[in-house]
């Protein structure tokens, strides 16, 4: 105990026998080492509030600075109502914090570290650049030009640039079926997985080629990014890898040109591209360039226990971070159902309305042995963009209640009455009547 509190055992002896009188320093120190015992050590209210105070001040688990005990002391002495504030508004933070910790803990899962992992660091990097990355579309956008991809066979365009600018040499892989993709930057050997589809194997070699091309650019723009975690800077590389990619097979002029002369109709989108279904979706949510932005899409994907696997927003929509979508999106009915496309009118709470695309996917193994992975994508925009978005035909725009509500996930949805809600809002009180039963067993305060 005298360690703890940085005092000889003679001094602690002295004061458990009432032969010295407690210090600032001493009081700050017990304080600090026992925080839940020292707010009843003393009877006397001043005490306990220049304990409560002085724990307050140290703030720990925030990285705080301990505070000086002495001149703790006499503000505390001095203003016995500010101190007395201060507790009250550190007790609230902490109540808040550990409310959050307990949300996140629900609905990330039992034993997650954090609630912002390095993929979070990744995704909100990309959200705050709008997902548009200059320097990169500009660079795939010119190899695109050199290399003449818009015509022939790509697959073997690429090879032939692989070859030719960066002697590689690439093989296909029939034996290991879990890897899409490995580089041996010593032996300069690429190897991309034979039972990949067309498409997805384009997707590789275009990826390694722009990691070969414009590599410098890419770490130069994870060094800007700051994201201080090696495991976010390695995952925001390979983002940047398969963002240039898709840039190089899709360059942004020709392809946002193309989406509009086609309404947004992934389908021969992808055809004219050469491109999957997914690829194309997904670059349709990164045509943001400042004067020739193409329409704000949303973009997810799906698995089949709901969890969305991939995000992606230009709009005012934003995912939740942990759990899975709204049930009530048309996504999760689509991925039981594969090329099957469903369209919905969504409401969201904060009265903006989207039109939105879903089509179920199915993503094969390349093996008996395992199984093939099942996904649904869902591409969406705001109603104002409507026109210009062929899965809108049809819908009955103008009829609020044709919309259905939707929200971002249950546990941060504030609409009542919803009966497919899972689970009760994190933020809100709810009611319970052991007379009364609805579809849900609880009403929202």
């Amino acid at each position: 105990m005298a360690k703890l509190l940085g005092i000889s055992v003679s001094y602690l002896s002295q004061l458990e026998n009432d032969d010295r009188p407690l210090t600032a320093k001493v009081k700050a120190a017990l304080a600090a080492a026992f925080p839940l015992d020292w707010t009843a050590f003393d009877e006397r209210p001043e005490e306990q509030l220049l304990g409560a105070f002085n724990w307050a001040l140290a703030n720990p688990g925030l990285g705080s600075a301990p505070p000086d005990p002495e001149r703790a002391e006499r503000l505390h002495l001095h203003y016995p109502d500010f101190a007395a504030r201060y507790v009250e508004l550190h007790h609230a933070l902490r109540q808040t914090l550990d409310r959050l910790a307990m949300a996140e803990q629900a609905i990330a899962g039992e034993g997650a570290p954090s609630a912002r992992t390095a993929w979070d660091r990744v995704s909100d990097w990309f959200h705050a650049a709008s997902n548009y990355i200059h320097d990169l579309d500009v660079v795939a956008e010119d190899l695109h030009r050199v290399l003449e991809l818009a015509a022939g066979d790509r697959e073997s365009a690429l090879v032939t640039a692989l070859r030719g600018r960066h002697d590689c040499t690439i093989r296909l892989s029939e034996r290991d079926t879990t890897t899409l993709r490995a580089y041996d930057p010593v032996s300069r050997a690429l190897t991309v997985n034979a039972a990949l589809p067309a498409a997805s194997r384009t997707f590789q070699l275009a990826n390694q080629l722009m990691q070969l091309e414009a590599g410098a650019q890419m770490q130069a723009i994870v060094r800007a990014a700051q994201l201080n975690d090696p495991t976010a800077d390695q995952l925001l590389s390979l983002a940047l890898a398969n963002y240039a990619a898709g840039a190089l097979l899709m360059p942004y002029a020709a392809f946002r040109d193309s989406a509009r002369d086609l309404r947004h109709d992934v389908d021969p989108l992808a055809r004219t591209f050469g491109v999957s279904i997914e690829q194309a979706c997904h670059r349709l949510a990164t045509l943001q360039r400042p004067g020739q932005r193409g329409i704000p899409f949303f973009f997810c994907r799906v698995d089949m226990a709901g969890n969305v696997t991939k995000r992606h927003s230009a709009t005012r929509l934003q995912f939740a971070r942990f759990g899975g979508a709204c049930p009530l999106w048309a996504v999760h009915e689509a991925v039981a159902i594969p090329d099957r496309v469903m369209v919905q009118l969504a409401d969201t709470p904060d009265g903006v309305r989207y039109v939105a695309m879903a089509r179920g996917l199915v993503k094969p193994s390349g093996s008996f042995a395992r199984a093939s992975r099942r996904y649904a994508l869902m591409l969406g925009c705001e109603i104002e963009h409507a026109a210009a978005f062929i899965y809108a035909d049809g819908l009955n725009l103008t009829d609020e209640a044709a919309a259905t509500p939707i929200g971002p996930s249950c546990r941060l949805c504030p609409r009542e009455g919803c009966d497919q809600r899972a689970f009760p809002p994190l933020d809100r009180p709810i009611r319970v009547d052991r007379n009364r039963r609805g579809v849900v067993p609880y009403t929202i305060g």
